[in-house]
Parts: structure tokens; sequence; C-alpha cells
């Protein structure tokens, strides 16, 4: 009787040539952590267990949660989310255009190109500056931080917008194109029908990141429940803090699961 084991052809080996540029990879990522091991200062580690009274004075206030004024903790996360939602949709609006100018497999070099360049630097540039800059032209509130989300999700829902549509089946654009369709037809009936669920997941999903972003917008006055809770950190009010911090997370945790409801219907 023949061994089944046998049978079973040995698993292929590749040569050193084949495995060096997984090891220069690897290696050099290694390299690079142990660099920065100390620009990083992981050497402090362990004065996270020798300030004990510092952190013990931290946990009784994050234990013993402060909701006296939960009603303004609700609604300043409530004020947070219509920031998250507003920009979120603004930049779905911007990003749309920007997305199908930017992919590779429909638009020419010559607009593709410069598209993706503009994007690289919208991307680059931190939420709190462009937040600034919107304080600045509106003044301190809720306007500046819609903003700040709007512009720096755009930069990166046009390159995930691009990215999908650049991985569509070229099928249902060529056979639009068979009937006679122009670009515009293409675009409409081949790539958006193809597109739109794994878009829209992409939506949700800046938009729960956005929710918590929001909160850190707070620092520069652009209002929410961020702008609150820095005022309860800056007074050393952990009990305040704390609770904030669980309205926080009871907030983006029933988000998480309304998008993921819709997600799963989608795709």
């Amino acid at each position: 009787m023949t061994d089944p084991a046998a049978a079973v052809p040995p698993p292929p080996r590749r040569s050193l040539s084949q495995r060096a540029p997984d090891l220069i990879l690897w290696g050099g990522l290694i390299v690079l952590l142990a660099i920065a091991f100390g620009p990083a200062e992981l050497s402090k580690l362990p004065l996270l267990f020798q300030n004990s009274a510092n952190m013990q004075e931290l946990g009784r206030g994050f234990l013993t949660p402060d909701f006296t004024e939960w009603r303004l903790y609700v609604s300043k996360m409530w004020l947070t989310i219509q920031m998250a939602l507003w920009g979120t949709t603004l930049a779905i609006v911007a990003a749309t255009p920007l997305g199908l100018l930017a992919s590779r497999n429909i638009t020419p070099a010559f607009i593709q190109l410069p598209v993706r360049r503009f994007l690289d630097i919208v991307r680059s540039v931190p939420d709190l500056v462009i937040g600034m800059i919107f304080l600045v032209a509106v003044g301190p509130g809720p306007l500046a931080g819609v903003m700040a989300l709007a512009i720096g999700t755009t930069g990166v829902l046009a390159k995930l917008f691009s990215e999908a549509v650049e991985s569509i089946d070229k099928g249902p654009v060529e056979g639009v194109r068979a009937t006679g369709g122009a670009k515009l037809h293409e675009v409409v009936w081949g790539v958006i029908p193809q597109v739109a669920p794994l878009w829209t997941s992409y939506a949700l999903y800046r938009f729960e990141s956005n929710s918590r972003s929001a909160t850190v917008l707070g620092l520069i006055g652009a209002g929410g429940i961020g702008q609150v809770l820095f005022d309860s950190l800056n007074a050393f009010a952990y009990s305040n803090t704390a609770a904030i911090v669980v309205v926080i997370i009871v907030a983006v945790s029933l988000i998480d699961m309304l998008s993921q409801a819709i997600r799963t219907r989608l795709l």
C-alpha cells in the first residue's frame, strides 16, 4: 500500500537569490527599529511604573467618573458627531471627482499625475494646521473643525476611491464602450456601479475616524466635546475627564455598530 504522505510533493524551496529581497526588506526594518529605539525614548518605559503616586492619582480619577454634567457632555458629543458628519459629507462630494481623475485606468497621465500630487499635499497637512487656517478665517467654532475634517478626509478618500477604480473589472466598461457610449457613460454605467459599495464602506470608515479626530480639534477651539475634554485635562479634573472619555467611547461604539450594519447590507 502506498503511503499517502509519500504522494504529497515537498513544498517548493526558494533559492537565496529569490529570498534576498525579503531578507533585505525585513533586515532593513529591524535595523530601522534599532536606530529609532533611542530617539523614541523607549528606554523610559520603566518610568510608567516608577511614578506610582501620580499614576495612582490618575487611576483613582478614572475609576470614579463624575457624570454630574452628563447633559453637557452628551450635547457636546452630539455636536462633535454633527461636525464629523458634515466634514465627511463634504469630503465625499469633493473626493468623488478627484478619485476618478486620479485613477490610472480612466484618466490620462497629464491629468492623473498632477491630481495625485495635489492629493499627496492635502494628506500631508495635519488637520490641526488646516483647522488653524479656518479658525483665523471664520473664528472659533465648529465650522473650522468641519472644514479641517473635510479637507483632510478628501485627500484620504480620493486616494482610496482611485485605488478602488483601478481594481475594477474592465468588462462592463468595454461593454458600454461597445454600445457607442461616451467616456462619461463609461464612468456612470461601467465604473460607478462596481465601486459604489466599496466607496460607501470607505466613507463609513472615515466617518467613524472623523468622530474621533473631531475631538482633537477641540484643542484649537473648534468646538465639540474635545474642547470640554482638554479643559478638564488642563484642570486635572480626572473624574470629569473619565466621564467624558466614557461618553466618547459609547458614542464611537454606537457609530461603529451602525456603520457595520450598513456595510453588511452593502457588501
